[in-house]
C-alpha cells in the first residue's frame, strides 16, 4: 500500500522555515501545518514567531493560534490534532507541508505514533504529585525501577516529569510505558515524508541572526505581549509561559531581572535551543540539507529544493 506523501521543512530556530514552507506550498499546491508546540497559543504571536497574515501570503496555515494560553497541550493531543489537519489536506488533494522545529512532535506525526494512555491532571497524577511533595522524587523513581526497569534506566533519577508520566501510565493502564513504546516503534511509518532541512554553514552566522531576531521581537512588543498574558490572569507556571522569551520577561516583570538581563537570557536560551534542535535533527539521515551562507537566498534555495523534489517524483 502506497503511503501518502508529506513534505517536511525542518531546521533550527530563525533559519527561515516559515518562508520556505510558504514558498513550497505555493509551488506544489499545498497547505502548511505548523509543528511548533508554542505557536498553537493565541496572543503569543511575537515571541513564538508565529507567521503573520502577510507572511502566510494567502497559503492556508493550520495549528497556529488555535488554543487559549491557559490550556495544557500534551504531545499526544497536539499530534492528534495536527494529523487531523494532514488527513483533511490530503482528502482535498493538496500537499501537506509540515513546518516547525519541535522534532519529537514532527516525528510522531510522520510515524503515526500513538502515545500511552494517561490523564495528566487526573486522580492518579494528583496522588503521585502528593507523594512527590511528601517523599521527594527518589522513592518514586525506585517504584518505577521495580515496575518498569527499562524506563527507570533511561531516566535520570531527578527527572520528575517523565518519572511521574511513566508511573501514571502504568497505574492507569496496567501496562508499562516501555511496552507501549516498543509496540509503537515496530509499526510502519504512516506517511512517506520528504525532509528539507535549513541551516547555516557557519554557526556564528546562525547565532548572530538569532540575536537580531530577539532584538526585533523586543522592538515589536514582546514584553508587552507577556504583560498582557499575565494581566489576563495566566498563571506563571502555565505551559505557555515556559516558552523561551515569555519565562524570562515574566521574571523581568516580577523584578527578578532587568530588561537588559532578560534580553540577554532570551538570546542565550534561543541559541542553546537551536543547538539542541540541530543535535536532534542529525539523527535523521533522510534530511536534504540546504546550507545558508551569511545571507539567506530563498530564490536559490527554492530552485535547489525543486530539483531535489523533481528527482523524487514530486512535480
Amino acid at each position: 500500500m502506497t503511503r501518502p506523501r508529506v513534505l517536511c521543512v525542518v531546521g533550527p530556530t530563525a533559519c527561515g522555515k516559515t518562508r520556505m514552507g510558504v514558498l513550497l506550498a505555493q509551488r506544489y499546491d499545498g497547505e502548511v501545518v505548523s509543528v511548533d508546540s508554542m505557536q498553537i497559543y493565541r496572543g503569543m504571536e511575537i515571541g513564538t514567531a508565529a507567521p503573520t497574515k502577510e507572511e502566510m501570503a494567502g497559503v492556508p496555515h493550520h495549528m497556529v493560534g488555535i488554543a487559549d494560553p491557559a490550556e495544557q497541550w500534551s504531545v499526544a493531543r497536539f499530534t492528534a490534532a495536527a494529523d487531523d489537519c494532514v488527513q483533511d489536506i490530503l482528502r482535498r488533494g493538496k500537499l501537506p507541508v509540515l513546518v516547525g522545529g519541535t522534532g519529537l512532535y514532527l516525528d510522531a506525526i510522520v510515524a503515526g505514533r500513538t502515545f500511552a494512555a494517561g490523564h495528566a491532571g487526573g486522580a492518579v497524577r494528583a496522588q503521585l504529585q502528593r507523594r512527590l511533595s511528601e517523599e521527594g522524587i527518589e522513592p518514586l523513581w525506585e517504584t518505577l525501577r521495580e515496575i518498569d526497569p527499562a524506563a527507570a534506566a533511561r531516566l535520570h533519577s531527578a527527572d520528575e516529569k517523565r518519572i511521574l508520566r511513566a508511573l501514571e501510565v502504568y497505574y492507569e493502564t496496567g501496562r508499562t510505558i516501555t511496552a507501549h513504546n516498543e509496540e509503537t516503534a515496530a509499526l510502519p511509518r504512516k506517511y512517506d515524508a520528504v525532509y528539507i532541512g535549513l541551516r547555516f554553514r557557519e554557526r556564528e552566522d546562525m547565532r548572530a541572526l538569532i540575536d537580531r531576531r530577539v532584538e526585533h521581537m523586543v522592538a515589536d512588543g514582546l514584553l508587552q505581549e507577556v504583560e498582557a498574558l499575565l494581566s489576563a490572569g495566566l498563571p506563571p507556571a502555565s505551559t505557555a509561559l515556559q516558552a523561551i522569551g515569555y519565562k524570562e520577561f515574566a521574571a523581568c516583570r516580577r523584578g527578578e531581572v532587568t530588561q537588559a538581563e532578560a534580553i540577554e537570557l532570551v538570546k542565550l536560551r534561543s541559541r542553546q535551543y537551536a543547538k539542541r534542535q540541530l543535535t536532534y535533527l542529525r539523527r535523521n539521515g533522510d534530511i536534504h540539507w540546504l546550507d545558508w551562507e551569511k545571507e539567506r537566498d530563498f530564490d536559490k534555495a527554492l530552485q535547489e529544493v525543486t530539483e531535489i523534489l523533481s528527482a523524487l517524483g514530486l512535480r
